[in-house]
């Protein structure tokens, strides 16, 4: 079920989505009512407005009207439903859901950090002239320009990659940064959005174990409470199964609650 508030837009983009499912027993529909997403099991919110300028939070006047009758209609019609949150600033706007829906904390999850990640891995790569395929590598934080890169446990071939500082700041000016180019040549990011929404859907439907860093509602983990914010999480049927609190070192941590303080602020702008 796709839905937007313009019907013609959910009944195009019906159309096009109908033409990659041929091999599929699911079926693609588009309407403008949310009385159709009784009983979902999993709902993508993808919707936004405005325009980022400085960073993500620039959208926050436009889009927190949008999650806010989002969420008024998930309380509505599906109250049991796990929700995954790609709209920015997704640490925001992932809170102001799980506030306003109602729903448990493991059923709210925002997707940022963990294409933050691959953006990470990718970057690795091209440092170190390898494919991403041999990178293991975390981003935790905000999905914005405070995001703390793990380099303590990056790996290469399953070995610690050990890199200069100069290397160290570069790739985590350009991990802050990758947004930039990507606004100037084609608008936002949709293929890799897409694909890490996909992965945790499937997880959530398929019952299957999935480590992911994601916006979750964190209380307490790595001494911070009361916000969501990219964390290692084990996802499977119930939502975010677990956080998992990795060894982070003193630089990692501090920057960890330098950045969660920055979304607080954001969250106290709503």
């Amino acid at each position: 079920m796709l839905v937007n508030r313009t019907k013609n837009k959910a009944l195009g983009e019906t159309l096009d989505i109908a033409n990659t499912i041929r091999d599929s027993p699911i079926t693609v529909t588009g309407t403008d009512d949310f009385e159709h997403i009784a009983g979902s099991e999993v709902i993508i919110i993808t919707a936004s407005a405005g325009q980022i300028i400085n960073g993500r939070e620039d959208l926050l006047p436009y889009n927190i009207p949008i999650a806010k009758e989002i969420s008024k209609k998930i309380k509505k019609y599906a109250n049991n439903s796990k929700v995954i949150v790609v709209t920015n600033p997704v640490d925001v706007i992932t809170y102001y859901i799980l506030k306003e829906s109602g729903l448990p904390r493991e059923n709210v999850i925002g997707i940022g950090s963990s294409l933050d990640s691959s953006r990470f891995r990718y970057l690795l790569s091209r440092l170190l002239r390898t494919n991403q395929s041999k990178i293991d590598g975390m981003v935790l934080g905000e999905h914005g320009n405070s995001m703390v890169p793990i380099f303590s446990t990056a790996k290469f071939n399953d070995k610690p990659i050990n890199l200069e500082k100069n290397q160290i700041d570069q790739t985590t000016s350009e991990l802050r940064n990758y947004w930039k180019p990507m606004k100037e040549f084609k608008g936002a990011s949709v293929f890799g959005a897409a694909k890490h929404s996909y992965d945790v859907a499937k997880a959530i439907i398929n019952n299957e174990k999935l480590k992911v860093s994601s916006s979750v509602s964190v209380n307490g983990e790595f001494d911070v409470s009361d916000i969501c914010m990219g964390v290692p999480v084990i996802i499977d049927k119930n939502g975010a199964l677990k956080i998992e609190e990795i060894d982070l070192n003193k630089s990692e941590l501090e920057s960890l609650r330098i950045s969660a303080e920055i979304i607080k602020k954001n969250i106290k702008k709503i």
